[in-house]
């Protein structure tokens, strides 16, 4: 089996590479650059490949990286992987949540009455649903929050917004920038999807002097050293490799 990783930016694929390096003093394979410079990572442990990719910052640019790896190679899984904000108190900082599901919560329209997202306009669809299976065993295996993982192309700021989003997700665990770009070019392959988010802030005013990225990568890294047989166990019996 063969799966996919995307995250945003250099640090988080280097916590996922960490945490899918079962031997840290061996020297893995020299990452590669893919057309339009995405950089891979490539990890192998029993029963899976994994190929950790550094897509770009928001969904535009998490589904395009995803989808260049995507046609250049055949996997059986993509994952959405990173840090992000969570929705208190349910996903504390330095929790893991994993999704069941992936929403695009702000892409939509503002009307009078309030927000309608694309399904409503008629647009297409703003929920992606990662196997149940597999992300209640991979939350089940890394001690994660399992609830819907909402992705925006404006990072949540005020307390207000918060309110707006829990208001429209009440069971919302987490917010993050790309999952729902990477499920979006995984659909176009025909291929399933799982979103993990390690907590670095809170959902809410912007504080910088509150987040814990550091914390939520070293949570990331660790969350990805268990996951490795669970993904392998489940991909041989539900192994769906592309083309």
């Amino acid at each position: 089996m063969r799966a996919l990783v995307v995250t945003a930016v250099a640090a988080e694929a280097d916590s996922v590479t960490t945490g899918l390096t079962p031997h840290p003093d061996a020297p893995g394979p020299e990452p590669r650059t893919l057309p339009g410079g995405y950089l891979v990572n490539r990890r192998d442990l029993p029963g899976i490949a994994f190929d950790v990719l550094v897509g770009g910052v928001g969904p535009a640019a998490a589904a395009a990286g995803a989808a260049t790896a995507l046609a250049l190679a055949d996997y059986s899984l993509v994952v959405s992987a990173g840090i992000g904000g969570g929705f208190a108190p349910a996903a504390p900082l330095g929790s893991l949540v994993v999704a069941d599901a992936i929403v695009a919560a702000d892409l939509g329209a503002e009307t009078p009455d309030g927000f309608l997202d694309v399904t409503e306009l008629g647009f297409g669809h703003s929920v992606h649903l990662p196997p149940a299976e597999l992300a209640a065993r991979a939350a089940e295996a890394t001690g994660a929050l399992l609830a819907p993982v909402l992705t925006v192309s404006t990072v949540t700021g005020t307390a207000a917004r918060a309110a707006a989003l829990a208001a429209r997700h009440p069971m919302a665990g987490a917010e993050a920038m790309e999952g729902f770009g990477v499920a979006e070019a995984a659909a176009a392959h025909g291929l399933p999807v799982l979103e993990i988010r390690a907590v670095s802030n809170a959902v809410g005013p912007r504080d910088r002097a509150a987040w814990r990225i550091g914390d939520a990568l070293t949570t990331l890294a660790g969350g990805f050293r268990v996951l490795g047989p669970v993904l392998a166990n489940w991909g041989e019996r539900h192994e769906h490799p592309h083309r």
